[in-house]
């Protein structure tokens, strides 16, 4: 079963590649090796494949839920009993790539430049 544009769109941006609209000149995946390659990748997963991606977006949409959650802990320092883990986003952020990454991977694509990714070649 084909991804839906919602599910194309969480893995393009989860693998940290920016939107690219419904067109225009110069504008998009289709002037990237590597954008080309998920775009690819995207249309063409086997059953399997597309259901271990589909094991990652309930996950990673969590983990980048909760990183914004925590932001929310940035005002207390101690409360109570309770002592706030200042690296907590930090340490949430590191764990959200490290997840957004392991879906590159499986992928078989670098990392878009919103994770820090290299390699984003023009083809013109």
């Amino acid at each position: 079963m084909a991804f839906s544009e919602a599910e194309k769109t969480d893995i393009r941006r989860f693998c940290g590649y920016p939107a690219h609209g419904v067109g225009g000149l110069l504008q998009g995946w289709r002037y990237y090796q590597v954008y080309g390659l998920l775009e690819y990748r995207l249309l063409w997963l086997s059953g399997p494949e597309e259901a271990v991606v589909r094991h990652y977006l309930p996950a990673l949409s969590g983990l980048e839920r909760a990183v914004t959650e925590a932001a929310g802990n940035l005002d207390t320092d101690q409360a109570g009993v309770w002592t706030h883990n200042r690296d907590e986003v930090r340490d949430r952020t590191r764990l959200f790539d490290d997840w957004r990454r392991r879906l590159c991977g499986f992928m078989g694509v670098p990392p878009g430049p919103t994770l820090g990714g290299g390699g984003v070649v023009l083809v013109v």
